[in-house]
C-alpha cells in the first residue's frame, strides 16, 4: 500500500492512543456527508492535498476511513470483502444470506450513499471483532468517489472486491492440476 496511505492510518493509530476524544469526532462524522463536520477537520485536514477542492474524492475518501476507522480501529490484512467473507462463514447459514444481500448492496451504491453503505458494514464487522485493511480501502475509495473517472476503473474495483468477497467463501480447494496434453 502506499506509503500516504500508511502514514494516515499511522496518524490514526496515534490519535486513538493519546486523544480518544478525536476518534469520538471522527465516529460522529459518519452521521455527516464526508469531509461536512468541522470537528473532524484537525485530524484529517492535514493530510489533504493543499489544492483540493472540497469534494476531492481523495478528501472524501480520508473522511470516510478516518470515521469507520474511529468506529473500528482494528487493522487486519484482509480486504473490507474478505473480512466480510469471514464474518460470513462465522455466523453461519442464517445470518450468512443478510450479510451477503448488504454485500451486494456496497458494490451497487453510488458515491453518495457508499458512506452508509460503509458505516453498516464495518459495524458489522465490529460486532464480531473482525478487522480490514483500511490502507486498502482508502486507495480503492479514492477512486470509487472519483465521479470523473472513467466508470470501468470504478468497475474494476467492484469486481475485484466481489471476487475476494467469494473467493474467500469458498471452500478451500487444491490447486488445479494442469492438463497434460501429450
Amino acid at each position: 500500500m502506499s506509503d500516504f496511505a500508511n502514514d494516515f492510518l499511522k496518524h490514526l493509530g496515534a490519535l486513538s492512543e493519546r486523544q480518544p476524544g478525536a476518534l469520538a469526532a471522527l465516529c460522529r462524522s459518519l452521521g455527516f456527508a464526508p469531509g461536512a463536520y468541522p470537528p473532524a477537520y484537525p485530524y484529517v485536514e492535514r493530510f489533504v492535498a493543499a489544492e483540493s477542492h472540497a469534494n476531492h474524492p481523495q478528501r472524501l475518501a480520508l473522511y470516510m476511513v478516518a470515521g469507520l476507522y474511529a468506529m473500528h480501529p482494528h487493522q487486519a490484512s484482509a480486504s473490507l470483502a474478505s473480512s466480510l467473507a469471514q464474518l460470513m462463514r462465522q455466523r453461519g447459514k442464517d445470518q450468512g444470506s443478510s450479510i451477503e444481500k448488504r454485500f451486494v448492496a456496497l458494490l451497487g451504491a453510488d458515491a453518495e450513499d457508499l458512506s452508509n453503505h460503509l458505516r453498516q458494514i464495518v459495524s458489522l464487522l465490529s460486532a464480531d471483532g473482525v478487522g480490514l485493511n483500511y490502507a486498502t480501502l482508502l486507495n480503492d475509495l479514492s477512486f470509487w468517489l472519483n465521479t470523473g473517472l472513467d466508470p470501468e476503473k470504478r468497475d474494476r474495483i467492484r469486481q475485484r472486491w466481489a471476487r475476494d468477497f467469494y473467493r474467500a467463501l469458498a471452500p478451500a480447494t487444491e490447486e488445479p492440476s494442469t492438463v497434460n496434453q501429450d
